[in-house]
């Protein structure tokens, strides 16, 4: 799937917390959140897409999830955060190249063929959130885990994933069937990435030695070397060259949302308009992480995330015919199923450090809902989506006031900013009151308490903007005429 990360390390946060945040960018995919208890996971994992059979241990932890609500292509968990407050969030579709396919191919399903018996395909964006966040205890741990799974079975797509607890972000991508490298985000940079092979930097004496900050497949030398992989020169290591992809088609799909993210972030320290700009829509050199001009709250995440360019002359929803109108993908986008900010915090107990901030549908006209993570259950609101359109669930609510929206958005963006503005500030009020609430009598069961009260709140607010964008819409009708226009 094609999806939009950006990963925040601690001393880059607003109040020292971890984030990883991702959009996931399927088929108008049908999403829900709910809580998966360890009696509940299974012991035997088997793939819907690849039919890989897999042993899971018998010590699962409590999880979030945002699986798909028809379970006939498989679970696609797609994120969350485990009762040790660690959190997940798997994949981001990444690019890479013939070279490196061809030395290590990806491990796909044969089916069965006359005589000869199917042959099961490796694990992918499908399983691997079930197979790994409910048995990891820190970010690092997350990496082990899913690096094992990837040497023993194989994968057959391309795929980033990223693990956060309290005090560290980890960011692996894979390389090939096999193969993968695993970077630690530096404590004071943001990291954003567009479903491209995107690491710039690697130190292959720390992956082989200390792991302090880097760690990767153990024979990844001899792997580069005797498949002739090293395009680098002046002995650097840049990692985006040798596994990546340089592609036509990156520069209008996936460079130009780096670039929007990274002129965000950074608009002093670097230029990113202009004839004399370090960077363009199209650079291929735009870098993996950045050290944020000022530091970054969820918030800014949220925005980012649902950014359809506004400001610049791509944006598809400018009245001015700039004739770059929605010339680039956007990472805000029709077709998102689920977006979500796993939040590791400190300073708060350990019962209620992880918060993930929800938003369903299109990012762009949606709101974010701050949750509670570690809890039995989530409010009925979140989980009990179905397939039918309905106005009883954030999941289609949030999809009917995008649809409506996106039809006439000049009349409505204020009343779209309005919503998320006031879902965003009763949250924040409701996080901080339970929070307060949780310390002094030290009674986690409150989060609880809290999740339904968030919920009800979103429900409140989703329902009056739903009013007024129908209205907005209707009113917008082509078929409109009165007796007066006649």
């Amino acid at each position: 799937m094609s999806c939009t990360t950006i990963l925040v390390g601690r001393n880059a946060s607003n109040d020292h917390s971890t984030m990883i945040a991702r959009t996931d960018d399927g088929h108008f995919d049908v999403k829900r959140i709910h809580v998966v208890e360890p009696d509940k996971q299974p012991r035997k994992y088997k793939s819907a897409i690849s039919h890989v059979q897999i042993d899971l241990p018998e010590n699962p932890l409590r999880y979030t999830a945002s699986p798909s609500v028809d379970p006939k292509n498989g679970i696609w968990a797609a994120t969350g955060i485990n009762s040790a407050n660690v959190g997940m969030t798997a994949t981001e579709t990444i690019t890479s190249n013939p070279r490196v396919l061809a030395a290590d191919p990806l491990v796909t399903l044969q089916k069965a063929k006359g005589n000869q018996k199917e042959i099961p395909g490796g694990i992918g964006e499908e399983d691997i959130v079930v197979l790994v966040l409910p048995y990891i205890r820190s970010a690092r741990e997350g990496v082990r885990r899913l690096a094992e799974l990837l040497e023993q079975y194989g994968t057959y797509e391309s795929n980033g994933i990223a693990f956060n607890d309290e005090k560290e972000v980890w960011w692996l991508e894979t390389i090939g069937g096999h193969h993968w490298i695993a970077r630690k985000i530096p404590d004071d940079a943001v990291v954003i990435n567009a479903n491209q092979f995107s690491m710039d930097h690697f130190d292959l004496d720390d992956a082989f030695g200390a792991q302090s900050s880097h760690m990767c497949s153990q024979d990844l030398r001899e792997f580069i070397q005797s498949n002739h992989l090293d395009l680098n020169q002046g002995g650097a290591f840049n990692p985006r060259d040798i596994f990546g992809s340089h592609r036509e088609l990156d520069h209008i799909y996936n460079t130009p949302r780096t670039w929007f993210m990274g002129r965000y972030l950074t608009p002093y320290s670097h230029t990113w308009d202009g004839p004399n700009a370090e960077f363009h829509p199209e650079s291929e050199n735009i870098p993996w992480s950045l050290v944020p001009d000022r530091k970054v709250a969820a918030e800014d995440i949220s925005y980012m995330l649902s950014s359809h360019y506004q400001g610049t002359p791509y944006n598809p929803y400018t009245s001015q015919d700039t004739g770059l109108r929605g010339h680039y993908r956007s990472i805000g986008i029709n077709r998102t199923g689920v977006t979500s900010i796993c939040q590791i915090r400190s300073d708060v107990p350990d019962a209620v450090k992880g918060i993930e901030w929800i938003c369903f549908g299109s990012t762009t006209f949606s709101a974010w809902l701050p949750l509670y993570t570690n809890v039995p259950q989530m409010p009925d609101y979140l989980r009990k989506v179905t397939l039918d359109v309905s106005t009883s669930n954030f999941y289609w609510s949030c999809r009917l006031i995008g649809a409506m929206a996106d039809k006439c958005f000049a009349a409505t963006f204020q009343d779209i900013e309005r919503y998320q503005t006031a879902v965003a500030v009763q949250g924040r009020r409701l996080i901080l009151e339970y929070d307060h609430k949780i310390a002094e009598t030290g009674d986690a069961s409150l989060a609880q308490e809290a999740n339904r009260k968030l919920a009800q709140m979103a429900q409140e607010e989703t329902g009056k903007a739903l009013n007024i964008i129908l209205k907005t819409a209707s009113m917008q009708m082509k078929n409109g005429f009165q007796l007066s226009d006649t």
